[in-house]
């Protein structure tokens, strides 16, 4: 036994059309609009990642999709999602916005861990100097990562004791170097 609905009837043919599809769609469709309703902004679902594009990530939450955007992946800079995530993964996502009238689903996979600047005070004392590398350069000094989320600022004029034109004269991108917190 299964199923169906009766797509078309015709008479004189003796010929009876059915579709069992058109029932599971129907099924589906009713359970999607019974999950929208039940996703509210804060909880957190499981889901498994469906597609990786450039601006974000889909996430299926048991038969509707959500999307995480680029930001909302890490508290570092991202430059692809397939950085921090792989299609099939299962993960555990907090809901941040949910439009009943679109579908639409706003994700967020960062919100879960615990963002870098708590207790950042403990963490960098001013006059200390740690290790951390250098994320790039810029005309006016370098950005050094000192641990995941938490990148700082040497301005060119705190980079030597001797007057400095370029900046990559002095440092490179991804070299390792030991600094001294001035300032948080």
């Amino acid at each position: 036994k299964l199923p169906c609905v009766c797509v078309e009837v015709n008479a004189k043919r003796k010929n009876l059309v059915v579709s069992h599809r058109a029932v599971l769609e129907r099924e589906r469709e009713e359970s999607r609009k019974k999950l929208l309703a039940e996703l509210k902004p804060g909880q957190e679902r499981e889901g498994i990642v469906r597609n990786l594009r450039d601006f974000g990530a889909f996430v299926d939450l048991g038969g509707i999709d959500g999307m995480i955007h680029v930001s909302q992946l890490s508290w570092e800079r991202v430059k692809h999602p397939s950085d921090v995530l792989t299609e099939g993964q299962k993960i555990k996502v907090k809901i941040e916005k949910v439009n009943t009238e679109t579908g639409k689903i706003g994700l967020s996979f960062r919100d879960l861990t615990e963002h870098p600047w708590n207790d950042i005070e403990t963490k960098c004392i001013v006059g200390n100097t740690m290790n951390g590398s250098v994320t790039r350069t810029a005309k006016f000094g370098a950005f050094v990562r000192l641990f995941p989320g938490v990148e700082g600022l040497i301005h060119i004029s705190e980079l030597s004791h001797q007057h400095v034109r370029n900046v990559d004269d002095i440092i490179k991108e991804g070299q390792e170097i030991e600094v001294k917190i001035m300032s948080v």
